[in-house]
This record gives structure tokens, C-alpha cells and sequence, in this order.
């Protein structure tokens, strides 16, 4: 039967590169779409063309090139700038400033100690868009550079480039994708059948709990009796079933997964926070929809008209 839902949302964790939340009142349709598009199609601004005018590294161009692209580069105002292959302002060039932002590296090693080039040595020309940085201040001297190192440089070597970041989406890359990870789990229900587990002894109570791989149950030291102290813990293996059951008491616990309600766990790659990642990929989700509800529309308007609607939208 279908009807209308509304899912609710419940912050537990939050970090800028880390979000745990509770997602209710929906079917796995929903997460996993609202997973897929945050791995997939939540744009970013990267590194999408490299222009290298001198490198006398040891690494080739192409690999350098290869490198530069996976830095992970602040993305805040990627969902109002313009896919280079839409924008008018360059004819689809991907080199003006409403679809991309140019960088430019110039570095060369002076002295006899390993000149390391990060992404520090990135100059952006958009004060927006910057490499990204998840080094601890305090893990450094005053003197050294952090970053994500690039290349290494020994007397002499030189690397001068300049480099196209340009908006993009997942689907299209893995350098666009703004989500280390992101998984969802059915959140358990778990229930203790108690009589049955009073006419278990210490030493039967201790092994079923053991059984399981994860610390889902243990023994209250007050009691003696089985409590369940982290049910998200369970990893759905069914150990502690076959115990009970090898123990000659099937039906001690029951555990089944509830269908609409989801655990997400997001990571950012840095490149926007964890939070404004969910917010945009239900803006994304929503377009989709959209895109979903005109085309019905569409449809429902050619059965009506024939050739007339479909000369209308000048097809």
C-alpha cells in the first residue's frame, strides 16, 4: 500500500568532516538514493586541466598531473557555479571565471636539503577555492610546510605549472566526489527473552554473550542478569542465534531489522563540510524529483495533444 511519509532527521554526531545521523520514517529506497547521490552526483570544483611549463622532478607530467587532480579543493560555492560544458559566458571553453578558477605552482629547490612541494604551493586566484588542509598546526615546526605533498625537489629541480579547476560531479570522476565514505545500516531491534535466560547458569549466560563478535550484550554485575548495551554494535551475523540454538534454546532473543529507520555514517573528503554534503544531496535528490515529476508531466501532456504538445516544447 503506498502512502505519503515524512521522514525525520536526528543529529548525533557532527564534525566538519564527520556526521552521524538517524533517518526515520522512510524505506531503503530513499537512503540509498539519498546515499548514491552524496557519493555521486554532489558537484565539487578540481583540478581538470594542467598546464606544465617546466618540471625537472623525477616524477613525469602526467603523473604529477595525475596528483594535482586528487587534491581535494574547497568546494563551498560549487553548487552555484557553472558546469564548463553549459557555460556561455566562454563557449563551453571551461576557462572563465563563472565555471572555473585557475591555480599556479612555481617552485625550485636552492640548497642541498629535499625541497617538499605541497598543496600549499598552490596559488589560487579565487580566495574561495583553496586546497584543502587537514594537517594539525601542532604537529608542526613554524618552518615547515604543511599540505598534501605533491612532489620532491633536490638541488637544481624545478616544477612551474598552471592548472584548471573546474566544476564537476562523481559520476564523471572520483576527484569530484566530496565523500570519503558514506554508509547506512538498518538500525536492530532486539529483544531478550527473559525467562528463558533465567534458567541459563553464569558460566551459560557468559559463553552466549561471548559468542557475539561485537560488544552488543553483556552481564549486569548487580543483577546477573543479560542486558543489551550497544545494539548498533550488531553487525547482523547471526551468532548469538546459532548459540542459543546450539545451546538447546532457540527463541532466547529475537533480531530483526527495522525497516524504516537508517544509522548514516558520512565522510568528507574536506572538500565541503559533512552537513552542507547531506543538505546539497537532498537539493540534488529534489532536482532529480523535479526532473522526474515534469517528465510524467510531459507524458501525461503528448496523450493528451499528440503532436501539438511535442511541437510545443519544439520537438
Amino acid at each position: 500500500m503506498s502512502y505519503q511519509r515524512f521522514p525525520k532527521v536526528k543529529i548525533r554526531e557532527l564534525k566538519d568532516d564527520y556526521a552521524k545521523f538517524e533517518l526515520r520514517d522512510t524505506d531503503a529506497s530513499v537512503a540509498n538514493a539519498l546515499r548514491r547521490v552524496m557519493i555521486a552526483e554532489v558537484p565539487t570544483v578540481a583540478i581538470d586541466l594542467v598546464e606544465i611549463e617546466v618540471n625537472s622532478s623525477v616524477l613525469n607530467d602526467e603523473f604529477i598531473a595525475h596528483r594535482l587532480g586528487l587534491i581535494p579543493l574547497t568546494s563551498e560555492n560549487a553548487m552555484s557555479m557553472r558546469f564548463s560544458r553549459d557555460c556561455d559566458a566562454c563557449d563551453g571553453d571551461g576557462q572563465c571565471e563563472y565555471c572555473s578558477v585557475e591555480f599556479h605552482l612555481n617552485a625550485k629547490c636552492r640548497t642541498d636539503q629535499t625541497l617538499d612541494v605541497t598543496s600549499k604551493d598552490l596559488i589560487s586566484a579565487d580566495h574561495r577555492v583553496t586546497p584543502v588542509d587537514f594537517g594539525d598546526p601542532a604537529a608542526y615546526d613554524g618552518d615547515q610546510q604543511r599540505g598534501i605533498i605533491i612532489v620532491k625537489l633536490r638541488r637544481g629541480q624545478e616544477l612551474r605549472l598552471r592548472a584548471i579547476a573546474r566544476k564537476g560531479i562523481g559520476k564523471d570522476h572520483a576527484k569530484w566526489s566530496p565523500a570519503a565514505t558514506v554508509t547506512f545500516m538498518y538500525e536492530p531491534e532486539i529483544h531478550i527473552n527473559d525467562e528463558m535466560m533465567e534458567n541459563l547458569t553464569l558460566e551459560e549466560k557468559k559463553a552466549w554473550v561471548e559468542s557475539s563478535p561485537t560488544k552488543v550484550f553483556d552481564i549486569d554485575p548487580n543483577t546477573g542478569q543479560v542486558i543489551v548495551v550497544d545494539r548498533e554494535a550488531y553487525t547482523y551475523d547471526d551468532e548469538v542465534l546459532k548459540k542459543a540454538e546450539a545451546m538447546g534454546k532457540p527463541g532466547l532473543v529475537e533480531i530483526y531489522a527495522k525497516e524504516d529507520s537508517f544509522i548514516f555514517t558520512v565522510e568528507s573528503t574536506g572538500a565541503i563540510k559533512a552537513s552542507q554534503l547531506v543538505l546539497n544531496a537532498i537539493e540534488v535528490l529534489k532536482q532529480k524529483l523535479d526532473a522526474v515529476r515534469l517528465s510524467e508531466d510531459t507524458v501525461e501532456a503528448d496523450d493528451q495533444f499528440g503532436e501539438l504538445g511535442a511541437h510545443m516544447r519544439g520537438g
